[in-house]
Order: C-alpha cells, then structure tokens, then sequence
C-alpha cells in the first residue's frame, strides 16, 4: 500500500509504506486516518496535478480534511510577484528575470524546501526554480522564474519537505557528535537507494543514488567516509536537479503576462516631424515647413546612434484659435506653426494628417523607411482637442459646458491651455470611447504598433484599461507607453490598467540618495506593474541639472538613463547640449513646441560639439549585455563618497554563461570624486571567486576601454570632465 498525501485537494500516494503500516491500514479509508494522524498532508489549493516526491502525477483519492482551510500542510504567504491578489498580472517581457518570493514556513526543525513553477498559457509546465533563502530569520525565500516568449502565463509556489535535506542536516551534526551513528547513516543509505528508484532521474544520477546509498551502508568504511559519500558533490548536484520531497504544498497559480520585447526594451528618440527639412527664408524670415519626406532623411542618422524607437509628437491639423505664439506667448503670428498638441482644424481632427506635412502616402513611406533602418515608429496619443476639432462641433457633449455657455479649456493653475479642449468622458462614455478606439485602429493599420499616451493621467482610468484590453484583444503587439508625471497612486493605477510602460520621476531624481530611492523603486517595489522608461529630456522638461551641468552633466544622465532601466529616451537636442532655458522656466528657450528648429547635426558632429558618439555607444553597450535588458536585476552597492552612485547588473543566460555590468557614476557634474567602492560580491555572483593578491576579478570599462584588477573594496576616482561614469564589465 501506498503512503498518500493531499494536494489540490486530493489526496495522492508518494511511496509505499512498510508492511507493518500497511497491516495497521487494510483500507483506505484507514489510511487517510492514519495519515491525518501523522499529519502527512498537502495543500488543499491548486494545482490539482502537480508531481509528487518523485515528480510523476498520480491519481487522486478522497480528501479526509476539511476544505475550506486557508493554511496548506505547509504555510505559504506573501507570494510575489501579485498584483491585487492577482486580479491583475504582473507583468514581463520575452527573455525577462522575473524575481519571485514568497513566505514559507513549517513546523519544528526539519527543513523545507521551497520552487516556483511558471506554467504556460495552455497549463504546461516550462520551467520549476528551488528558491533560495532570503533574509535572516525571515523565512522569506526567492529566486528567478524566466519566460520564454509573449503571452499569458501563470505561476505558483510549492513548499515541501526536503527529506535529502533534513537527513542530511541531521547526519553532519549526529556523526561528528558521535550520536545514532548507524541509525543516521542507515537512513541516508534507504533514502538514496529509493531515490535510485525513481525512473525520472537520468540514469546517470540514478547510479550516483545507488552507490552512494552501498557506501553509507558499507560497515567496513568508518563513519566519516560512509557520511562524505552521502554527501558528495555529485550526489548534492544529483539532488539539486531532482530534489527528494514529499508533502508538497501549493499556492493558488498567479497571472503573469509576458509581451514582446519592444513593450519593456528599446531605446527612444524623439524629433519633431516639421523642423526636419525645414527652411527659413534669410531674408523674409518666413518659414517653410518639414515633412513627412524630409524627416525621413534625418532617420538614418537616428538609427546610427542605436535607437529602436522612433517617436513623433502629434501630426494631425493644427487649431488656429487661440493659436500660442513663440515660448507659449497668447497671440501667434500669421507664419506660427502652434503647438501640435492642440489638435484639430477645418482640415480634420485625430485620424487626419497636417496638409504642411503631407499625405497618408507620406506617412506610410515614412514607417517604411523606418522599418527598413530597424526602428518602430511611436506616434503621440493626445486626447484632446483644439477649439476648431470637428468633435467641437459635431459632439459638444464629449466637452465640458461651463455656466456661461463655454467649452472649458485646459488649466493647471496657474497654467492656461485655451488653444486646448479636454474631453469629458461621463456624458457619453460609450460613443467617445468607440471613436478613440476607431482612431487608435486607423493608425494601427498604417504601421504604428507604439502610442506615446499625452497626459493619460487627466483621463478615468477605467477607459484605459478598456481601450488597452479592446486594443490588445485585436493587436496584442501594440505597446501604450503613459505620460504621466503625477502622483504615484495614478501611476500605479496606470500600470495595472494596461499601459506597457511609463515616464517617471528620473528626470529630477539627480543626488545620489535621490537615485539609489529611486532605483530601489522601479527595480524592486514597482516592477511587478510599472517599466519606467527613463528620458533624460523632452520638450517640456529641461532641468536645472542639464542647464548647469554642462557636458558632464548631460553624459552622466545619459548613462544612468541607459544602463538602470531597459527603458530609455532622448529628445532631439540632447546630443547637442542644448540647455538655455526661457527665463523662470523649466523649459526650453525658443522651445520646439511652437515654432520650427533648425540643427546641423552632421556639422556638430565633425566639429566635436556633439554627444552622439557616446550616445551611440551606450546603446552598443545595452545591446551588447542582456544584463542591462532587464529591470529587476539591479544591485546597489556602497561608497564611501556621497556623490558616486554605484549599482550592477547581473544575469545568467540559458547556456550558463554570466553576464554582469557594473556602473560607478559621479553625479556631481562640476568636481572630481574620490571614493571607496565596496561590492556585494554574492550579488556579483563573485563570493566564490578565487582572489589574487588581494583582488578576484578583472573588470573592463566598455567606454573608456580601461582595464583594472578588483575585489571586494576599489578605489575609484571619476573625474566629470573627462568621465563621469565608469561602465564596467566583469570578465569571466
């Protein structure tokens, strides 16, 4: 008769019991009774098909226990990566290091060993992780589950009595005290001599089992040879393949869904579509526009410094009422271009292009040509609407209607929007929404697979998740990336509700204790539902850091930017250091949004006046190290300077090879800094690395191409005038 356990809510046999318990059991109703007694039960929850201690399913029996206990035969709580419960995903990209953990904890002293298991759309097992201890005293264990392409996929977490483990435990401390010598070792040579039963093991372990099991048995050896063949490498690696467990305890399966690569990878740069090929008359100082056409001449230059994305700022019709002038001025002159965010004109609203910049023939040859260089072309999703939108006309109710009679326009006191209409989204929820979507489809069908989301915080989050959902049913391709500087509940909620990914608080996180916050947040706390992607600039945020910080400080925010998150983006002017900013602002001077720009970007270039080069590096670098694609990799380590951030990232490939980058950075970008670095070698994978003089590993500088020998304690030394950050790989 067969010893059997309750899992899923069904109780299973893992081996077969001795005769005389067998005896003392002649039905099964007595020996759920008898297993009840010795509390040899599994968890009631799913999944109901999961292995047993030899990792086969089995058939199932009447469950002898309550059902509705919340505790399984082992405690599991605080499991992570789960999102409200799991109501919704966490989410992850193809290839992803996704950090699972759980709490998990038993009775006594025996030990307990804890997996994930990270199951497939269709319910197939793809991969099973023994986690690791984490924290001292915390029984809080943790490991890394990696999904393998896009889709739908659930996990969850088994607890189970490690028997190879608790033996082993027992036997080291028993034979060296001189206690129940042979009783010890003649449990570990039954242990593994059942193990070297089971036909699910390779045959080569099997063999390890087997002559392991005669030599803890062999009387003629002493007992610390018996016990060092129980306990060989080979048989701990035997073991760490296939653990020995029984009464294995499951969590409920939580959701994770995984996208393609461009939803949590990839490299942004944005330009506005009107000032590539435009032309200023010298002597009228009248403007003529860019186009579609002429902005795809600027392309290749993009796709040389390493970009995958391509993004564009509206580039539907133009209202003429309330038209902002140069620097957001209130009256505009007869040539202004306005601003592309207020949306809408005679010419047509949000599933029209501006006649300045061609037709959808142009637009359709400019995401060819894109395509061609290897960038996606992100377009800008900016729900709202100039005061000459069609829907102004056609749809009042989808505005809101003050007490005079007027449409409201957009404030953010004390800031004034009247070129731009919000809309509203309670008079008709239903008809708004569907036109959105109409529109989000029109454009998807002409190539674009990527929306940049303007201010998606000043809309109900219920539509997002909606619209996202309604999209991805469709097109599951399409990435949503959220413009949302705002309170992080809104952000969160963002997250959860579908976006792909975000901006965040990068841009004035700029001290080191600001930063190491910072990536403690979007690579630890947040991660599960929120991707930052990390711009260093854009057409509304210039920073006192950019303005005042000169070359250096534009290199530094450059390469924390590329190497702390997956994410990253630069808008056009970056590379030239452009950092004058309009008086009393936080903006740019002569600011792109309302009025055309011309930049010599070959002639910069040649003259040494421009950050392209580095630019290009970095992202060399990013596609170079699969450390530095994913998010929740991310170490902090320590220095003894308080302007030298010091972080790492480490990954390890299916094919066993380590890929581990470390960046020091001098976030001061106007001194030199002198600093201790001290390393957490573990996290380095490195704590069992030989040392040599004082030092166990080589590191490379993948931008200046300096080498140095380190170890756990390194004395840096970054000068911001010539680099402000070390980019290191470790050889190994």
């Amino acid at each position: 008769m067969k010893r059997v356990t309750l899992q899923g809510g069904e109780l299973r046999p893992t081996r077969r019991l001795t005769g005389a318990e067998a005896a003392s059991c002649p039905s099964q109703s007595d020996a759920r009774r008898a297993i009840v007694a010795q509390g040899r039960l599994l968890d009631k929850r799913k999944p109901a098909n999961v292995r047993t201690a030899k990792g086969r399913p089995v058939p199932a029996l009447e469950p002898s226990i309550p059902a509705k206990l919340r505790f399984g035969r082992f405690p599991i709580t605080d499991v992570s990566p789960v999102i409200e419960g799991g109501a919704f995903p966490a989410k992850a990209v193809a290839g992803e290091g996704i950090v699972v953990g759980a709490t998990a904890f038993r009775e006594g002293h025996d030990q307990l060993g804890v997996s994930a298991v990270l199951y497939s759309a269709k319910g197939k097992e793809k991969q099973r992780v023994r986690l690791s201890p984490f924290g001292q005293g915390l029984d809080r264990w943790q490991g890394i589950l990696t999904p393998t392409k896009a889709g739908e996929w659930t996990f969850t977490i088994e607890a189970w009595h490690d028997r190879y483990g608790t033996w082993h435990h027992n036997a080291e401390i028993k034979v060296a005290a001189g206690i129940d010598v042979e009783l010890m070792l003649a449990e570990g040579a039954a242990l593994l001599a059942e193990a070297a039963d089971d036909d699910e093991r390779t045959e080569a372990d099997r063999g390890t089992f087997r002559a392991a099991s005669y030599a803890l048995a062999d009387g003629s050896r002493s007992s610390v040879e018996r016990l060092e063949a129980g306990e060989s490498a080979e048989v701990l690696a035997a073991v760490g393949r296939l653990p020995i467990r029984e009464l294995v305890s499951a969590s409920e399966h939580y959701p994770i869904l995984v996208e393609r690569e461009r939803a949590g990878r990839g490299a942004w740069y944005e330009f506005f579509p009107r000032s590539e090929g435009a032309v200023r008359n010298p002597e009228t100082g009248e403007w003529t526009s860019g186009t579609l056409r002429t902005a795809a001449d600027r392309l290749p230059g993009v796709a040389a410094m390493g970009f995958d994305v391509i993004y564009l700022p509206p580039i539907h019709p133009i209202g003429r009422a309330f038209r902002k002038g140069p620097n957001n001025t209130l009256t505009a002159g007869p040539g202004d271009p306005g601003s592309p965010w207020a949306i809408g004109a005679a010419e047509g609203g949000h599933d029209s292009i501006h006649p300045d910049l061609g037709t959808f023939e142009d637009f359709d040859a400019f995401v060819a040509r894109a395509e061609q260089l290897g960038l996606e072309v992100a377009l800008d999703l900016a729900l709202q609407a100039s005061p000459d939108h069609p829907w102004v006309t056609s749809n009042p109710e989808w505005f809101t209607t003050r007490v005079d009679g007027t449409i409201a326009y957009a404030e953010n006191p004390p800031k004034k929007y009247q070129d731009i209409y919000p809309l509203n989204f309670d008079n008709d929820p239903e008809g708004l929404s569907k036109e959105i979507l109409r529109i989000v489809h029109l454009w998807i069908d002409h190539g674009v697979k990527i929306f940049r989301v303007d201010n998606p915080h000043t809309k109900p989050v219920w539509f997002w998740e909606w619209l996202i959902g309604k999209v991805a049913k469709k097109d599951p391709d399409v990435v949503f990336l959220a413009e949302a500087f705002t309170r992080p509940a809104m952000m969160k909620a963002l997250g959860r509700a579908g976006f792909q990914q975000s901006y965040s608080y990068f841009t004035w996180r700029n001290t080191r204790a600001e930063l190491e916050e910072f990536f403690t947040m979007i690579s630890k706390e947040w991660a599960p539902f929120y991707r930052p992607n990390l711009f260093v600039n854009t057409p509304d945020i210039l920073t006192e850091f950019l303005q005042f910080g000169g070359k250096p400080g534009f290199k530094v925010r450059a390469a924390l930017a590329a190497t702390a998150s997956p994410l990253w983006g630069v808008y056009a002017g970056f590379e030239l250091f452009e950092h004058v900013a309009r008086p009393g602002a936080e903006e740019y001077i002569d600011n792109e949004k309302y009025e055309y720009k011309q930049r010599d970007w070959a002639g910069e270039e040649a003259a040494g006046r421009s950050l392209a080069p580095y630019i290009t590096r970095l992202n060399e670098i990013r596609r170079a190290h699969p450390a530095l694609a994913d998010l929740q990799n991310l170490t902090l380590h320590s220095s003894t300077d308080d302007s030298t951030v010091v972080f790492s990232k480490h990954k390890e490939l299916p094919d066993g090879t380590k890929d581990t980058v470390i960046v020091v950075a001098n976030v001061d970008p106007h001194s030199t800094r002198e600093s201790t670095v001290t390393l957490d070698l573990a996290a380095l994978h490195l704590d069992g690395a030989a040392h040599d003089g004082g030092a166990s590993f080589r590191v490379d500088d993948l931008v200046s191409g300096q080498s140095w020998q380190w170890g756990e304690h390194n004395y840096v030394r970054l000068d911001a005038q010539v680099e402000p950050a070390h980019i290191l790989h470790v050889r190994r």
